[in-house]
């Protein structure tokens, strides 16, 4: 179908009656079935236009109270088959492809006593009549005589009884308080969205707000007024990931700050490390940092690269680090206090005991990142719940990595002295983990008793192992073999976690081919270098994309107000793209013209018509 220019046989044209010249006379059938049927024109307007200029049908006399047939005693099943059978009369009215109008009712008698409500004047005429509309209905009239607006029922929103809009979600008679900067509205995604198709073509809400609230940090604008440098080494837009306010971070004898700062050469988000007040006394301790740069761990927040600067007014260590939003330190997440929170009707505590399956993880995690710096060469040297960093859902990284080691290069320590500190490290870790405690080494047995009531013997003896006298033979791969069957479990939870994500990840696959087809309908559509081309959008296979295209996106309800359906374009964009025999009416703009044609067709057109403008 490369070319279409408005079929006969698939078009019904629509004229208007001609306002200037009066119609010819229509040529009667049939003088005995003119004089019995009544002028429709007159129980719908009140009026017929054409009762002087050739009308054929019964007219009632102007000076008769109510324009209906005259009373008579026959009852309406004795009534003549043509006045039964009569065609049904169309009024103009907008016409909406979305929902059939409604069919009007017009009773052919009438109590003599009470008058029709659709009587009008004598003088009224068929230009000043307002358009029908089959959803109004009369006013009400009260006791005093004034008249109340009636209430349109299909007017009302469905929620309109419990006291809010359901579109704000807030009670209309309450005023939100103003706020600098609002939070985003994580469900705006999912207004419209259908849940018979959700599974199909959209993520999970938690996994699409999580996501949501890292690309929102990502993008936190600076605080004014912070007195923080503009550039340093070709990193900008620096923003404090610590609250300034408080104590200030201790990183062993030095003061510590760390920053969220944008490298000028990728435009990547980068975590700055700054040491305050540190002098570098020999270059080579950067050895070191290009070592880290080189190990790459799922489990350890990689090193990018060091420098020292004056950008800070002082001479300071920046080591930089990738940039993981939204995380927090396991400090933060389960040794810190939380405040009281109501549970059934009382103020209390929050318990931050955490599962014991959720500390078998994090001991993994945690062993293999050792085992992996162990086999390096390196030791990690800082193992302290302030610089375990919870990336995710029971996903944990060492964070800090490196900076020890530039701090401490004049030491010149022995390796292996400093691996068996890190064990020691790991299990004074587990074990502040367990109690919930920052310094559980001050009360060993204590402690120990704590561990050994809330959690299984088996992790109360990797802790043991941890903290025991360090010898040549104490390595960390011996704790692997404590812990084989548990390597197992949490090798099939990190299997299932794939899965998961895979399978959200699929949902999104289909979304794909509905992008396509917008495409071409953003490329098709009304383009401005073929505005005086008169076949290009209005004839043959573009008219055609057109109206689909207001069938899909520009309908509207009986208002006359647009309806914003996704579940409607979801539906219609896939029939599309699978080529369906299913036929729809498209309806031009003016109303004067309509195309019956299948989701088939549609998409030859819109093949077609993007080929030609390829070709072009």
């Amino acid at each position: 179908m490369a070319f279409f220019a408005r079929p006969s046989s698939s078009a019904v044209k629509i004229v208007a009656p001609s306002v200037t010249s009066p119609p010819p006379s229509p040529k009667p059938t049939s003088k005995r079935d003119a004089t019995q049927r009544q002028c429709r024109n007159i129980l719908i307007y009140g009026s017929c236009k054409y009762q002087d200029k050739g009308c054929i049908y019964y007219h009632p006399p102007r000076d008769t109270p109510s324009p209906v047939l005259p009373e008579s005693p026959v009852p309406s099943a004795a009534l003549p088959a043509q006045a039964v059978n009569a065609p049904v009369f169309v009024p103009k009215t907008p016409h909406y492809p979305t929902s059939p109008p409604t069919p009007v009712i017009v009773p052919l008698q009438s109590p003599p006593s009470s008058p029709s409500p659709s009587s009008a004047p004598s003088d009224l005429s068929y230009e000043h009549h307002e358009p029908f509309n089959p959803f109004a209905s009369d006013d009400e009239v009260v006791n005093d005589g004034s008249k109340v607006p009636a209430v349109n029922p299909y007017e009302l929103p469905s929620d309109s009884m419990l006291g809010y809009d359901p579109a704000n979600m807030v009670d209309s008679f309450y005023t939100p308080p103003y706020y600098a900067q609002q939070p985003l509205n994580y469900h705006l995604y999912t207004q419209a969205r259908p849940e018979v198709l959700a599974h199909k073509y959209f993520i999970s809400d938690s996994i699409r707000e999580e996501l949501q609230r890292r690309s929102e940090t990502i993008r936190t604008a600076l605080v004014p007024d912070m007195m923080l440098p503009e550039e340093m080494q070709g990193y900008h837009s620096l923003v404090p990931l610590e609250p300034s306010t408080g104590d200030r971070r201790k990183f062993g004898n030095w003061y510590s700050s760390v920053y969220r700062a944008t490298n000028s050469a990728d435009g990547l988000q980068y975590v700055l490390r700054r040491i305050e007040n540190f002098r570098l006394m020999q270059q080579t301790a950067f050895t070191a940092i290009e070592n880290w740069s080189r190990l790459r761990h799922p489990n350890i927040v990689s090193v990018q690269e060091a420098f020292t600067t004056r950008a800070f007014t002082d001479s300071s260590l920046v080591v930089v680090y990738d940039y993981h939003p939204n995380a927090q330190t396991v400090y933060e997440a389960h040794i810190k206090p939380k405040a009281p929170q109501f549970q059934n009707g009382r103020l209390q505590t929050q318990s931050n005991r955490i599962p014991e399956q959720t500390m078998w993880s994090y001991v993994i995690q945690i062993a293999n990142a050792i085992k992996a710096v162990h086999d390096s060469g390196m030791a990690v040297r800082i193992i302290d719940p302030t610089k375990i960093l919870l990336t995710g859902k029971n996903r944990v990284r060492i964070g800090s990595c490196g900076v020890v080691d530039v701090l401490m290069y004049e030491s010149h320590a022995d390796i292996a002295f400093l691996q068996q500190e890190d064990l020691a490290m790991f299990g004074k870790l587990i074990i502040s983990l367990c109690c919930n405690n920052p310094a559980p080494m001050n009360n060993l047995v204590k402690s120990m008793e704590t561990v050994g009531r809330h959690y299984s013997s088996d992790l109360k003896s990797v802790a043991l192992f941890l903290i025991s006298k360090p010898g040549p033979h104490k390595i960390i791969g011996q704790l692997f073999d404590m812990i084989g069957s548990r390597l197992l479990t949490e090798m099939d939870e990190m299997q299932n976690a794939v899965d998961r994500l895979e399978g959200e990840l699929l949902t999104e696959l289909e979304n794909a081919r509905l992008v396509r087809l917008l495409c071409k309908f953003g490329f098709i559509n009304e383009r401005p270098e073929f505005a005086r081309e008169p076949r290009w959008s209005e004839t043959g296979d573009r008219y055609i994309v057109k109206l689909f295209r207001d069938y899909v996106f520009h309908q509207v309800d009986e208002q006359g107000n647009p309806v914003v359906n996704l579940s409607h374009v979801l539906t219609c964009l896939n029939k599309l793209d699978a080529g369906t025999d299913e036929r729809i009416m498209l309806v031009s703009r003016d109303e004067q013209s309509c195309l019956v044609v299948s989701y088939k067709e549609v998409k030859s057109c819109i093949n077609s018509a993007f080929s030609d403008l390829s070709r072009r």
